[in-house]
C-alpha cells in the first residue's frame, strides 16, 4: 500500500469533532443541547437503538428475550425513558447538585433549567405541589413512625409519553447539527500525552475530538470502572443501594400517591441502624426486568394512559464498605449474580408473608395470593437465599415501619422481587467544570457516579457542557495569543 493509499485509509477511520458525547441519556442529551447553542461540531454515541426503535419484547411476550443491549436500559433517552418518566424537581434527590456547584441557589437554578427544557419538548404542564395540609399530615405520620417523608415537586411524563418527548428533543438536536451514532459501542478512550483526544469504537474505528464527555448512564457503570483502572482516572468508591421491588394493590398506596406521585420515605432500621428508603414509585404501574451482562435485576414503570391494579416501588438498603473490601460495585454485582442464579436467570418473587415465616413462595401460593404479579417471567422462591441476612432484616423492619404510615403495605400478600440494585459506585473526581483528572475528558450522569436520577443527570450534563465551552474559549484565546506572539517575533 502506497503513501497515498495509506493516507486515504487513515482518513476513513478518522472523523474530527469538537466534542464526542458517550451516551444518549439525559446527561448526554442535555450536554448536547447546551453545546449545540455554541455551534460546535458534536457527535453523540450510544450502544442502544434510536428512540423510535426502542421496544422491549416483554410488551408482547410474557418473558424476557435477553436483548443485547437491553432495550429498557440502552438507547436514545437512556433507561429513565421506560422507568416511569417522573421528574423529581429537587437538587438533593437523585444526587447532590449543591456539592458539585458549590452553591445551593445555582443548584436550584439548574433544576429549573432542566424542567423548562422538558416542558419545551412536551412534558405535561401540571406538576404535583409539595405544600398543603395533606403534605403536612403525611410528614406527621412519618415522623410518628420514626421515618421521614421528603416533599418533592414532581412532573410525571409517563413511560408511554416519554418516547414522544425524547423524540422531539432528539430531533431538535439533529436540526441544530448534532450527529448521532446509534447502536455503536465505545470500546476505549483515546488518550495521548495526558489528554483525551477521542474514542475508539468496538470495531477499532478511531473518532477524534477536542473534548470527550463520559456519560454512559447506569448501564455503563462497569465500563466506566474499567476506564478508571486502565487510564488511572481519579475516582473513589461510593455507596450502593441493594433491595427489592415491592408490589402492592394500588388502593393501598393511593392515599399517598394521590398527594405525591413518587413519595420518598427515609427510614433508619432499628437492628443495624442502616439507611433504608423508598425509590421510584410507580402508581398503578408495572414491574419490569433489567438485563445486565451477567445478571438480571428489576425495575418499575408506569404509563400516563395505561394502568394496572398495582403500585410498585423500590425498597433499598444503602451499603458503604471500608477496608479491606471497598469495591461496592463488585460486591453488589456478586449479590445480583447470586440472586440471578437462585432464580434460574429470572428475578426471585416472594410474598411478604412467606419471607416472614422463613419459607419460599411457590406457584401454588402465588396463584392464591391477593396481589397478582405484573411481571410474569419470574421464579417463585426465597429472597433470603439470595440477599445477605442484614439486608433482608432491614427490608422486613423497614416495610413494617412503612406499614405504620401506609397501612397494608407490609401485608402477607405484598410481593417482593429481587434483586433491585442501583449502581452508583465509582464516583469520578471532577472539578467545578466537570473535568476529570485527564485533560479534556469530562464526566456527567449516573454512569460516572455523579447523579442518580433523570433531573440530576441532566443537570450534570449542562454543567459539563458549560465546562467544555469554557475550555473552548480558553483554548481559542490561547491560540490567538500564540498567533500574536508569532507575528511579533
Amino acid at each position: 500500500m502506497g503513501n497515498e493509499d495509506q493516507a486515504i485509509e487513515k482518513e476513513k477511520i478518522r472523523s474530527a469533532y469538537d466534542a464526542v458525547i458517550i451516551g444518549a441519556g439525559p446527561a448526554g442529551m442535555f450536554a448536547a443541547y447546551e453545546l449545540a447553542a455554541g455551534r460546535l461540531k458534536i457527535l453523540v454515541i450510544d450502544m442502544g437503538r434510536d428512540i423510535d426503535k426502542r421496544l422491549c419484547p416483554m410488551k408482547t411476550q410474557s418473558y424476557c428475550m435477553h436483548c443485547i443491549p437491553c432495550e429498557i436500559m440502552c438507547g436514545v433517552g437512556g433507561c429513565g425513558t421506560f422507568s416511569d418518566g417522573t421528574l423529581n424537581l429537587r437538587p438533593d434527590i437523585g444526587g447532590d447538585l449543591a456539592a458539585l456547584t458549590g452553591d445551593q441557589t445555582e443548584a436550584w437554578e439548574l433544576v429549573d433549567r432542566v424542567d423548562k427544557v422538558f416542558l419545551k419538548f412536551g412534558a405535561p404542564q401540571g406538576a404535583l405541589l409539595t405544600e398543603g395540609p395533606e403534605i403536612e399530615e403525611l410528614k406527621r405520620r412519618a415522623a410518628s413512625a420514626g421515618a421521614r417523608f421528603i416533599e418533592i415537586k414532581q412532573r410525571h411524563i409517563g413511560s408511554d409519553n416519554a418516547p414522544a418527548v425524547i423524540g422531539r428533543f432528539k430531533q431538535d438536536l439533529v436540526d441544530k447539527g448534532v450527529s448521532f451514532l446509534i447502536e455503536t459501542e465505545v470500546h476505549d478512550l483515546l488518550i495521548e500525552g495526558g489528554k483525551c483526544k477521542g474514542v475508539i469504537l468496538s470495531g477499532g474505528r478511531v473518532i477524534r475530538a477536542n473534548y470527550v464527555l463520559l456519560s454512559p448512564g447506569r448501564r455503563g457503570c462497569k465500563w466506566v470502572s474499567e476506564m478508571i483502572e486502565k487510564h488511572d482516572l481519579k475516582a473513589r468508591y461510593g455507596g450502593i443501594d441493594i433491595g427489592v421491588r415491592v408490589e402492592v394493590p394500588a388502593i393501598v398506596m393511593d392515599p399517598v400517591t394521590k398527594i405525591n406521585r413518587d413519595p420518598k420515605f427515609h427510614i433508619q432500621s432499628r437492628r443495624y441502624d442502616d439507611f433504608v428508603r423508598t425509590f421510584c414509585t410507580n402508581r398503578r404501574g408495572f414491574v419490569v426486568k433489567e438485563e445486565y451482562e451477567d445478571f438480571i435485576a428489576t425495575n418499575g414503570h408506569s404509563m400516563a394512559n395505561t394502568e394496572s391494579e398495582n403500585t410498585n416501588f423500590a425498597f433499598l438498603v444503602h451499603i458503604e464498605l471500608t477496608e479491606p473490601m471497598e469495591n461496592t460495585t463488585k460486591y453488589a454485582r456478586s449479590i445480583a449474580k447470586l440472586a440471578t442464579t437462585i432464580g434460574g436467570g429470572k428475578p426471585v418473587l416472594q410474598r411478604m408473608g412467606d419471607l416472614r415465616r422463613g419459607r419460599r413462595s411457590t406457584k401454588e401460593r402465588l396463584a392464591k395470593n391477593l396481589v397478582i404479579n405484573t411481571l410474569k417471567d419470574v421464579t417463585p422462591g426465597d429472597i433470603s437465599m439470595a440477599l445477605p441476612h442484614r439486608i433482608v432484616m432491614d427490608i422486613i423492619e423497614g416495610l413494617e415501619t412503612l406499614n405504620e404510615i401506609i397501612p397494608g403495605v407490609a401485608s402477607d400478600s405484598t410481593l417482593l422481587y429481587a434483586p433491585e440494585v442501583k449502581f452508583y459506585a465509582m464516583h469520578l473526581d471532577v472539578d467545578r467544570q466537570m473535568e476529570t483528572s485527564v485533560k479534556n475528558l469530562f464526566a456527567a450522569g449516573d454512569g460516572a457516579g455523579l447523579s442518580r436520577d433523570i433531573v440530576n443527570a441532566a443537570a450534570t450534563g449542562i454543567m459539563a457542557a458549560e465546562g467544555i465551552m469554557k475550555k473552548v474559549r480558553q483554548d481559542m484565546n490561547k491560540l490567538e495569543d500564540d498567533e500574536k506572539q508569532i507575528q511579533k517575533d
